[in-house]
């Protein structure tokens, strides 16, 4: 069964979400954990997924059933073959942010050292 376009921007969410905040642990001894409900939350507000929260929690059920996520302990976790695709789906994406990072540096036209203008 394919993974669908939403399922794998919440799969790409919560990946992103471990690797930042267990950068910000350093410590080999901790990881962090996040719960359905706090995912969801996180999720929604940040509009990655327009739908209602019901359908963010069957999306999660469906990842978990595709054996990409585990939910133990009310806390959610990537398995083996889910950090898999998520690395995979992070080599796909990654260029576009570097290349948004860029743009967002600096003027986008102090990139080049000329710039051609037209009258519209």
């Amino acid at each position: 069964m394919k993974t669908t376009k939403n399922q794998k921007y919440i799969l790409y969410a919560l990946g992103k979400w471990f690797e930042e905040a267990n950068d910000s642990v350093k410590s080999k001894n901790l990881k962090v954990s996040i719960s359905k409900t706090i995912f969801i939350e996180l999720v929604h507000n940040a509009g990655i997924a327009k739908k209602q929260k019901r359908a963010l929690y069957k999306n999660l059920e469906t990842l978990e059933n595709k054996k990409l996520l585990k939910y133990e302990n009310m806390e959610l976790e990537l398995t083996k073959k889910g950090e898999k695709l998520y690395e995979s789906i992070k080599k796909e994406i990654n260029p576009f942010i570097e290349i948004y990072k860029k743009l967002k540096e600096k003027d986008p036209t102090s990139h080049t050292k000329k710039i051609q203008t037209v009258f519209r």
